[in-house]
């Protein structure tokens, strides 16, 4: 009977865990909506900054993430080098850092040979208004947008980024 008991109460939790999202959701905007406008708070690099209006016309990738989150600093790498390696030049990507130390993001990118122009840091970390307006609490993401800002993919690889180049073309 004592084993009874306990089989049951594995089982009953094992039939709870299967309702229980198993992958970390990701940043809480989605394909259709249109991007916040927003602007780096604490680059304190001295390099100008562009808001995301200063790039309407144009299609923009835009990749959110951290040198402490190990999958969403090498996809940032991995888009960076399908961009870098494209003939066309329609997509011009924007990619924050959420680092709270200049020096760590420094030499990340360093390590990781990020050459775009439009690489950031924003030293304020989780508590900026760019992370709370893209709602990452949820994970960090990419955004492929269109010229109006609106968001045409979401989550893409470095593949998918390439086929939407070709595309655009």
């Amino acid at each position: 009977m004592k084993y009874v008991k306990w089989i049951f109460v594995v089982l009953l939790i094992s039939s709870l865990t299967a309702f229980v999202e198993k992958d970390k959701p990701t940043g809480g905007l989605n394909v259709g909506d249109v991007a916040p406008d927003f602007k780096i708070e604490s680059a304190s690099n001295g390099q100008h900054v562009p808001d995301l209006n200063s790039l309407k016309g144009r299609y923009v990738l835009l990749s959110f993430w951290a040198s402490y989150d190990a999958q969403s600093r090498m996809q940032n790498a991995s888009l960076n080098n399908a961009l870098r390696s494209t003939t066309h030049n329609n997509v011009e990507m924007v990619s924050v850092s959420f680092d709270e130390y200049q020096s760590i993001f420094k030499e990340t990118i360093r390590k990781d040979q990020i050459v775009t122009p439009t690489c950031f840091v924003e030293t304020r970390g989780e508590g900026s208004g760019i992370f709370k307006k893209y709602r990452l609490n949820r994970g960090f993401t990419n955004y492929l947008l269109d010229g109006n800002g609106v968001i045409i993919a979401k989550n893409i690889s470095a593949a998918e980024l390439s086929a939407h180049v070709k595309q655009l073309g």
